[in-house]
């Protein structure tokens, strides 16, 4: 697989839930690291000092190869999982759902506060802009100046991102094309060299 789906990253998604005075109030945010997470995390932590609970459900990764989900104190696996639920079941990656709880009161029980995380959660996803990102891979080229008019062919054709180009009597490309046609990219500039265009 080279594409994931992910959440926009100039948009947080914001979900609310109410259930018997209790106020869940849900961000769903586009991060691309752990330390990233955290500080988005300690930054709803210091907002919201007043609030009982801030819960948490991250995954990262094009395969979603990095996770993590936190109950903060509610009872075991009625906030992270239900919060990470609604990641899997929208097969998001790339993103991080915190949920506030302001407590109202009133025990809400297993089945309510599950019920609750994952409404929140599902909301701010609503909220949020699902886009589809392509897992790339970067090729570097090296060439000399005569080879020039073939590799620039190949570029035109296939498309690939020019990430940087040095052009002297020894020739540098870097690109950045899809992680299933890097192969393809690869092999057609290689054999520009034997090919003696």
């Amino acid at each position: 697989m080279d594409s994931y789906k992910t959440i926009d990253e100039t948009i947080i998604g914001e979900g609310y839930y109410t259930e018997k005075r209790s106020k869940f109030l849900a961000y769903a945010h586009h991060v691309e690291t752990v330390d990233q997470a955290k500080n988005i995390i300690a930054g709803y932590r210091k907002k919201y000092y007043d609030a009982r609970h801030c819960c948490f459900a991250y995954v990262l990764g094009p395969n979603g190869e990095e996770f993590r989900a936190n109950d903060d104190g509610e009872p075991s696996s009625t906030a992270g999982k239900p919060i990470m639920g609604q990641i899997t079941s929208h097969e998001l990656t790339n993103i991080l759902i915190c949920v506030i709880r302001y407590y109202g009161g009133v025990n809400l029980g297993t089945g309510g506060l599950i019920v609750a995380y994952r409404t929140a959660a599902s909301d701010a996803i609503d909220h949020s802009k699902i886009v589809t990102r392509l897992v790339e891979e970067q090729v570097v080229f090296r060439f000399t100046y005569p080879m020039m008019n073939g590799v620039m062919g190949i570029v035109k054709d296939m498309q690939p991102k020019i990430i940087s180009q040095t052009f002297d009597n020894d020739c540098e490309i870097v690109l950045s094309i899809r992680k299933s046609q890097a192969e393809e990219l690869r092999n057609r500039l290689n054999g520009l060299t034997f090919g003696g265009l």
